[in-house]
């Protein structure tokens, strides 16, 4: 159970940075070496690498060494385990937007309100 939250957690913090979020969204489409994960980024091949390896880490993709490149895949089992996780809470947004969608819709049936009944007139006296 501690390893299953460790693991969870890794994953929701791999995704919370754009950057590592980006370079999964790039491998969705196939595999690719370091160089060309990096080319889209103005940042330097050091960052580039540490978001690597923070996606390494948490088991999101996966390193092949081919001479002296690197391809780089993912590997999207890790996240099946933060679907699973969200998944849990679903009936609460769902309740929560049924129940909105219940109350907007009684407001709609409902008979516009009263006319407002108009406040009493100040006048001023003129000298």
């Amino acid at each position: 159970m501690v390893n299953n939250i460790r693991a969870l957690n890794g994953v929701f913090s791999a995704l919370a940075d754009p950057v590592r979020r980006s370079i999964l969204q790039g491998l969705a489409q196939g595999r690719a070496c370091v160089a060309e994960i990096a080319s889209p980024f103005k940042i330097s091949a050091p960052a580039v690498s540490r978001h690597l390896r923070v996606l390494e880490r948490t088991g999101l993709i996966r390193r092949r060494r081919r001479g002296r490149v690197h391809e780089i895949e993912l590997v999207a089992g890790p996240m099946r385990a933060a679907v699973n996780w969200l998944e849990t809470y679903r009936h609460f947004w769902t309740s929560s937007l049924d129940a909105l969608a219940d109350f907007l819709e009684s407001e709609e049936s409902a008979p516009p309100a009263a006319a407002k009944t108009k406040s009493p007139r100040t006048t001023r006296k003129q000298p």
